[in-house]
């Protein structure tokens, strides 16, 4: 497979539309021009599940480009993942899509083919590509009706940060205008894009920012990249608004949906608490006197840690092929289109609960304190998440809202701070038992480490009383 960064932006055009002067774009740049014949066929399930995240999987055929293309969004554009050319979507691909086509098979849902006129500009000296200004002829064939339409496309290559300003005023001053459409396909099945939602209400917006998070976590995965944290919170900020803002929901809508996103997220978390506590223990070490590292303390942290962390990223996998995994996706899934918010509430609804939340991740905080209880600091830690999610999903509504972001970030750094303390001394221990009782290795340097994290656990509760005050 290959991976190929895709940087475009399209323009809507008429057939009278006449292409501006492309020479003089790049100065002493190369022009060159090609007309090729693509034909596209596009894969989905009969829902639309793909497009729905701005996925989109095609086979290409024609006279370049040809084999199964797999589009995904990316924050500078979208990858484009490209393999050999097969009859049927090749294994590597679908097996990706398995979360965001819910399971489903995938289906033929469009056709469509083009006439591209292609002009390639190219720097003077490397001859690196600068811009392609792609003049589409487009005819489409989807659901029995045929449409046709000319469009013009512009892809940035690896030696442009951006569509030149001279291209981009001589496209508009033609007629051009930006399209409508991010892509040929959602054009002809008349789809905007994960980002049209029926629901504007503040929390339908922040959920459904949420599920596709977590969406894109399950392709992400699927891919073999690390978003564990990124999906984990998503997970987390949609579980702490299903709590707080539970009697805005409709129950029967909602379902089990917070215990099967709380058991996911468990095992994400098993997962990124050994990452966590490597690095933590490592850097800990890392600054300790080379004198008082005795034995292959390091050996043994990365070894036994990263073993412990391949076994758990291995469960995630098994689960994410299980039906109750995919159960609780077709379920967001649903809640993209079918809020499950019970009317759209009022700007009072949503700071009475916001509120409520603040009052208990103090109230939380002042018990825990008070007791020098570990578990109910940890307690206070996890309502004071739900305080700050609370109040982020009210910013778009209530601008003061931030405020309360800012304080209760703070409870949660610190709190946090206490918590990886806390878990720490416990990873440490383990391993000075383990060391303690295998040859050529001995518990020294771990106790140091113990009481280092300790003395910081400490801190983080005196911390926790200077935040009351």
């Amino acid at each position: 497979m290959e991976e190929v960064l895709e940087r475009e932006l399209k323009w809507d055009v008429d057939e009278h539309f006449t292409l501006p002067r492309l020479d003089d774009i790049v100065a002493g740049g190369d022009v060159e021009r090609t007309t090729v014949n693509l034909s596209s066929t596009y894969y989905d399930t009969t829902e639309g599940d793909l497009q729905a995240h701005g996925v989109l999987l095609r086979r290409r055929d024609g006279d370049d480009e040809t084999g199964w293309q797999l589009k995904v969004p990316d924050t500078e554009g979208r990858v484009e993942i490209r393999t050999h050319l097969t009859e049927s979507p090749p294994p590597e691909l679908t097996d990706m899509l398995t979360g965001l086509r819910l399971g489903k098979p995938l289906v033929n849902v469009a056709t469509i083919r083009t006439v591209r006129e292609r002009y390639r500009i190219s720097e003077p000296k490397q001859h690196r590509l600068c811009v392609e200004v792609d003049d589409d002829h487009v005819h489409a064939s989807v659901d029995h009706r045929l449409l046709a339409w000319r469009e013009i496309e512009v892809e940035l290559g690896p030696a442009a940060r951006s569509v030149p300003r001279r291209l981009a005023g001589r496209l508009t001053r033609s007629g051009a205008t930006p399209a409508r459409y991010p892509s040929k396909l959602d054009r002809v099945s008349r789809r905007h894009g994960p980002e049209d939602t029926p629901d504007g209400d503040a929390i339908a917006s922040y959920m459904n920012e949420q599920i596709d998070n977590i969406f894109a976590g399950d392709l992400g995965l699927r891919r073999g990249s690390d978003p564990i944290h990124d999906t984990r919170v998503a997970i987390r900020r949609l579980r702490s608004t299903l709590r707080v803002f539970g009697k805005l929901l409709d129950d029967r809508a909602v379902g089990n949906a917070e215990d099967e996103l709380k058991w996911f997220a468990g095992l994400l978390g098993e997962v990124r608490d050994r990452q966590v506590q490597r690095r933590r223990v490592q850097q800990a070490l890392a600054e300790l006197p080379v004198e008082l590292v005795l034995g292959p303390v390091a050996n043994r942290i990365n070894t036994d840690l990263q073993s412990d962390q391949l076994q758990a990223r291995k469960r995630v996998a098994d689960v994410m092929n299980s039906p109750r995994y995919l159960e609780l996706l077709a379920t967001l899934q649903l809640w993209r289109t079918d809020s499950p918010l019970v009317a759209s509430p009022s700007l009072a609804a949503l700071k009475e609960q916001a509120d409520r939340a603040a009052r208990k991740a103090d109230r939380r905080l002042a018990e825990a304190v008070d007791a020098r209880d570990d578990a109910l600091l940890h307690r206070a830690r996890k309502a004071a998440k739900r305080a700050r999610y609370a109040a982020e999903l009210r910013i778009p509504v209530d601008k003061n809202a931030k405020k309360t972001v800012k304080h209760y970030k703070q409870f949660q750094r610190v709190l946090g701070d206490h918590q990886d303390g806390v878990v720490a001394t416990g990873t440490l221990l383990r391993l000075a038992r383990t060391a303690g009782t295998t040859t050529g290795e001995n518990g020294f340097t771990y106790g140091l480490l113990y009481a280092r994290e300790q003395r910081a656990a400490e801190e983080a509760r005196s911390a926790a009383r200077r935040l009351l005050a």
